[in-house]
């Protein structure tokens, strides 16, 4: 199956009075991460490293109490300028499940983030990604929301 049949690529888009640094630093620091990512998931939190060529696991505890989420690995990370993640496979019960039908067609599954300086002082923090058709509609409505909190953070 074809990427193109899997995914949609969506952006999202927050302008934030902070430099394009802190807002970087906002976003992948171990404890403001959890929080705005709440948006997500209330347990949601990562494992791993955002160093270039890093595995990372993004966690998160389902309803039913098992320990879920998406294996992940660090295409680029250049510090207030851009992250890229490239999804890899699914964490569910602890296993890292990186071959088979619940992950075929993800090969190139990008979560792309670019941080821009603006003129005015302040930046915009832009989310470019593939989503799966099937959770475009919970992600249309959850990124603005976590973005919100972001802002809110790296204002503060």
């Amino acid at each position: 199956m074809e990427k193109s049949e899997i995914f949609k690529e969506v952006t999202f888009e927050k302008v934030i009075n902070a430099s394009a640094l802190s807002v970087y630093n906002k976003m992948i620091g171990s404890e403001t991460y959890k929080i705005w990512t709440k948006a997500f998931n209330p347990t949601s939190d990562f494992k791993g490293s955002w160093e270039k060529g890093s595995k990372i696991l993004f966690v998160g505890i389902s309803e039913d109490g098992q320990e879920g989420g998406m294996v992940s690995q660090i295409a680029e990370n250049i510090p207030g300028k851009f992250v890229s993640i490239k999804h890899i496979g699914i964490l569910q019960g602890g296993e890292e499940i990186t071959s088979g039908p619940m992950v075929e067609g993800w090969g190139d599954a990008l979560e792309n983030y670019y941080f821009e300086d603006l003129e005015d002082g302040t930046s915009k923090l832009s989310v470019k990604m593939d989503v799966n058709h099937e959770y475009l509609d919970y992600f249309n409505e959850t990124w603005p929301k976590a973005l919100e909190i972001l802002k809110e953070i790296a204002e503060n």
